[in-house]
């Protein structure tokens, strides 16, 4: 009996209202705090938001304490689990412990009532028709049928009388459980992702492979399972402003040695792949340069064929058909010259690249400038000829956010199942209507009661639509 007792408290407890909109409340505080605090993010991105918040006095402390709370986690936390888990209870048992009262309505027979009940409904109508009980019939059950229900009759309410009877909808009543249904497939296939998933980051420069993601916090190395290789990347400006306009890279998917995809990704166009989801989400120089950077020139003689190379800077060049050949100098991320007119680069970005190039002919004419790829005007040369600034390849690095989320199918078919319940619980309703007619010599009288559980005022305006046509 004692065992019993417990587990009356024990389910009581968990099919509380309040219990629910406490978990609730705390999901929704949670995620607000989730939302603030970047989650699974670098420590220096929080103690910068810890300092403006609390000073630089107290922001290490704070920022041990959130970690020590899971709250840089938060969604991998025992704690959050725990909440999901206990909130996930609280649905299923009151979904059980309310199931029986709604099936016992959903599989309730329909039948006819009595006449004096008529006048106890919310939805009521009186109306009477010229001609017979038949002819009366006749209009009333085709009324019903617009309505989208099939009729019973009933012969018992006294003479010259008939009752017709019908309902639908009535398994619209289980919406709230494909609601219910949906919320656990979702928090599930959260789980799932959080628990079995990956979210993490790769830094690749051009022309560079890895085998690996990173995780964002401990740095540890995540093995893909294949290579991915970015190829190059691009980015393009508003105008001649420094605003990046757009971004892309062009990756390769590299798998037992064999190049088995090719995209090119930008920020609202990832590359998915055998889980994995890679998005465009930063971009920057190379630290250090690679030896195997090139500049990509167009060089094109006057009233000659266009010839595209590559080259590294220090090396040399040759302007097909004439007497010029030239050199790389030295090459710049972003060109500007100050007040002396002495070039310098105002950023380490890619904002305004060029190429200082010396040319000199075999008669000893020599030349020399900047290449600028942002201004056409400076690839032309005193001879007429043209050497236009294309790419530089090798000098910049793709920032690519890696996420692999197994359980991402189930929360979309949890969302899917909720747009249905929705859709049910908000648009259908569980409808019913008893039609009473009763002969007086050369008319019937029509006395109508009518229920629903939901949006009864759309309802009565409907039964008004169908039944005052009886009388036209």
């Amino acid at each position: 009996m004692a065992d019993k007792n417990i587990v009356d408290k024990i389910w009581k407890f968990f099919t509380s209202v309040k219990l629910a909109v406490v978990i609730i409340a705390v999901i929704a505080l949670s995620s607000m705090i989730g939302t603030v605090i970047e989650q699974d993010s670098s420590p220096e991105k929080n103690l910068k938001l810890f300092t403006k918040i609390f000073g630089p006095a107290n922001a290490q402390t704070v920022y041990k304490s959130a970690v020590a709370l899971g709250l840089t986690d938060m969604y991998h936390s025992w704690w959050f689990t725990s909440i999901l888990i206990c909130f996930s209870a609280n649905l299923i048992i009151c979904s059980i412990d309310k199931l029986p009262h709604i099936k016992r309505i959903v599989d309730e027979p329909l039948k006819p009532i009595d006449a004096k009940d008529f006048d106890n409904y919310g939805i009521k109508k009186e109306l009477s028709v010229d001609g017979s009980i038949e002819d009366a019939k006749t209009l009333v059950l085709a009324a019903i049928k617009k309505l989208g229900m099939t009729p019973n009759a009933s012969d018992n309410s006294g003479p010259n009388t008939i009752q017709f009877y019908a309902h639908k909808g009535r398994r619209t009543r289980y919406a709230v459980y494909v609601i219910h249904f949906s919320i656990i497939i979702i928090l599930i296939g959260a789980v799932i992702g959080n628990t079995l998933g990956f979210s993490g980051y790769l830094i690749l420069p051009e022309g560079e492979t890895s085998a690996v993601a990173y995780s964002r916090q401990s740095e540890k190395e995540h093995p893909l399972g294949f290579s991915i290789r970015c190829d190059d990347f691009s980015t393009s400006f508003y105008g001649l402003s420094d605003m990046p306009k757009d971004y892309a890279s062009w990756l390769s998917v590299i798998e037992d040695g064999k190049t088995v995809l090719k995209k090119t990704i930008g920020v609202n166009s990832p590359l998915k792949y055998k889980g994995y989801t890679f998005y465009q989400s930063s971009y920057g120089v190379v630290p250090q340069k690679n030896t195997r950077s090139l500049i990509i020139l167009n060089v094109t003689p006057k009233g000659g064929k266009t010839e595209q190379i590559s080259l590294g800077v220090g090396e040399s060049f040759k302007i097909p058909g004439t007497k010029f050949s030239g050199r790389l100098i030295a090459f710049t991320p972003a060109l500007a010259f100050d007040k002396n007119e002495r070039p310098y680069s105002y950023t380490e970005n890619m904002n305004n690249p060029a190429v200082y190039i010396e040319l000199t002919s075999e008669d000893n004419d020599k030349y020399s400038g900047w290449l600028v790829k942002r201004y056409p005007q400076t690839w032309d040369l005193p001879d007429g000829s043209k050497v236009e600034l294309v790419d530089n390849w090798g000098y910049q690095y793709t920032g690519l956010q890696v996420r692999k989320d197994p359980g991402v199918l189930l929360v979309y078919a949890g969302c899917l199942f909720m747009t249905i319940g929705l859709y049910c619980a908000f648009f259908l309703s569980h409808k019913k209507i008893w039609v009473l007619l009763q002969s007086e010599k050369t008319k019937v009288n029509i006395k109508i009661a009518a229920f629903a559980n939901k949006n009864k005022t759309g309802y009565e305006g409907v039964i008004n639509s169908v039944f005052n046509r009886l009388t036209h």
